[in-house]
């Protein structure tokens, strides 16, 4: 069976050109916002992006590729895990969660023993393999922290459900979560490897997007081990339904996605909560299509910014309407203040946006 989370490559060569027609909606007195692109000198993918500052940043990519900046940007360094030659190409990292700027653990994807963790804590001079997948039949896509200790990842459903395993100790071990908890997964469902957020921890609880299967479903749970699901409006098939969700509270979540084969398809690919993820509700004006990500603004509580390949957007109102960005084209996003986010892609995109 093809996993919906391989099919992704597929995107990594769609249009920069944002989805002609955009809708968009009045928003007085908001700056012009343009992404500051910053050269990585790297041709890699990076799906994987945890900033910790305004200026240290890890990007986590195609080939093993870990880099990281602690100066802005202005340059980066690459700390990726020495692997044998033969074994570089074959290990695509497509999550990273960094604690500090030495201490990280990044999450490559893949069926069986593809699909492994690996940690360090001394800025990439050494790294630790923490974490190989043993079941053939499993595939992680993404994982979350909701502290510096406490983080789940998860596969692809296994024996018709979600599979998770689970950290007490910031990575350095990982345990089987009992799958009792978990409802049962639909047919064809599964996750989204695009941008290291189909799973997200926020508030004291937990999140999981879905798509392949119509609408795309999102999980929430109190505690990690006992779910419950709901359906969200954004169509699904095997290459649609949601990508990300976020939330900056226990109340108030965002998620996006649409079809990555129709990226500049720009209707039903945003909805938001105010219930905790119990209900979800279709965005007034959406973003310009395909969104793979998507990050809360830090203290500003009505501002996110989601990001696609064919284009980036924000919103000022939670999510209800959303409003381009013009230059920004890009897998995977992640706002570390209220004044700075990063996003990163393809062709070793990297850039800041200041708000």
């Amino acid at each position: 069976m093809i996993r919906l989370s391989s099919l992704l490559a597929l995107s990594a060569a769609l249009s920069s050109t944002p989805a002609a027609g955009h809708p968009s909606y009045s928003t007085p007195n908001q700056p012009s916002l343009t992404w500051d692109l910053k050269p990585t000198n790297t041709s890699a993918q990076f799906r994987g992006l945890s900033p910790v500052s305004d200026s240290t940043v890890w990007l986590a990519g195609t080939n093993a590729t870990v880099l990281r900046t602690t100066n802005g940007g202005a340059t980066w360094n690459n700390i990726s895990p020495v692997l044998l030659p033969e074994n570089s190409t074959l290990f695509q990292f497509r999550d990273v969660e960094a604690f500090s700027a030495k201490t990280a653990v990044v999450l490559s994807i893949g069926e069986g023993n593809a699909s492994r963790i690996y940690r360090t804590q001394d800025a990439g001079l050494n790294w630790k393999r923490t974490f190989v997948n043993d079941d053939p039949t499993a595939f992680y896509d993404c994982m979350a922290f909701e502290n510096k200790i406490h983080g789940l990842a998860m596969s692809d459903p296994v024996q018709g459900k979600f599979k998770l395993i689970e950290t007490w100790d910031g990575g350095v071990t990982w345990d089987l979560v009992s799958p009792e908890g978990m409802p049962a997964a639909l047919t064809g469902e599964a996750a989204f490897a695009a941008s290291g957020t189909c799973i997200e921890a926020a508030a004291g609880r937990w999140y999981i997007a879905s798509g392949g299967v119509d609408p795309g479903r999102i999980f929430r749970s109190n505690d990690g081990r006992h779910w419950k699901v709901s359906n969200s409006s954004i169509p699904g098939s095997p290459a649609a339904g949601v990508f990300s969700v976020r939330f900056r509270d226990a109340k108030n979540g965002i998620a996006v996605g649409g079809d990555y084969e129709k990226p500049t398809g720009n209707t039903d690919n945003a909805v938001w909560t105010k219930d905790g993820g119990k209900s979800w509700h279709r965005a007034k004006t959406f973003p310009g299509g395909y969104r793979s990500g998507v990050s809360w603004v830090l203290g500003q509580t009505q501002t996110a910014i989601a990001v696609g390949t064919a284009g980036s957007d924000i919103t000022y109102d939670g999510g209800r309407n959303w409003k381009a960005i013009g230059n920004g084209t890009f897998d995977a996003v992640e706002c570390v203040s209220k004044n700075v986010c990063w996003a990163s892609g393809s062709g070793g995109r990297i850039a800041r946006l200041k708000i």
